[in-house]
C-alpha cells in the first residue's frame, strides 16, 4: 500500500513541477521507465501467485534501471546506442507483456 501512495504521490508532484530532462540524459529516460515498468508488473505478478517479496522488488527495480542504462551507456560509447537502446525495449517489452498476460490469466481464469 505504501508504493500505491508513494507512486500516486511521485505522479501528481511530476504533474504538478513538470521536471525538465538534461539532454545527456534523455535517451536514458525511455529506457530507465520500461526497465521499471518491468519490475513492477514482475511485482504484480508475483503479488498475485503469492510469492512477492518486497526485498526482491527492490532489488529487482533498481537493478533493472541500472543495468539497462548501463547497457544502454555502453552502446552510446561504442557507437551503437541506436541498437542496443533497441534490444533492451525488445527484450524487457517481451518481459512485460508476458508477465501482464499471466495477470490476466489471474484475474479472467482464462
Amino acid at each position: 500500500m505504501i508504493a500505491v501512495i508513494g507512486l500516486v504521490i511521485g505522479i501528481v508532484l511530476g504533474l504538478f513541477f513538470q521536471p525538465d530532462v538534461p539532454v545527456g540524459l534523455a535517451p536514458y529516460l525511455p529506457i530507465a521507465v520500461v526497465a521499471a515498468l518491468d519490475a513492477v508488473f514482475g511485482a504484480l505478478r508475483a503479488f498475485m501467485d503469492g510469492i512477492f517479496d518486497d526485498k526482491v522488488f527492490v532489488v529487482s527495480f533498481i537493478s533493472n534501471v541500472v543495468i539497462a542504462a548501463g547497457i544502454v551507456y555502453l552502446g552510446d560509447r561504442l557507437g551503437v546506442g541506436g541498437q542496443l537502446s533497441t534490444g533492451v525495449i525488445v527484450v524487457l517489452g517481451i518481459r512485460i507483456f508476458t508477465n501482464v498476460a499471466a495477470i490476466r490469466r489471474h484475474i479472467f481464469h482464462a
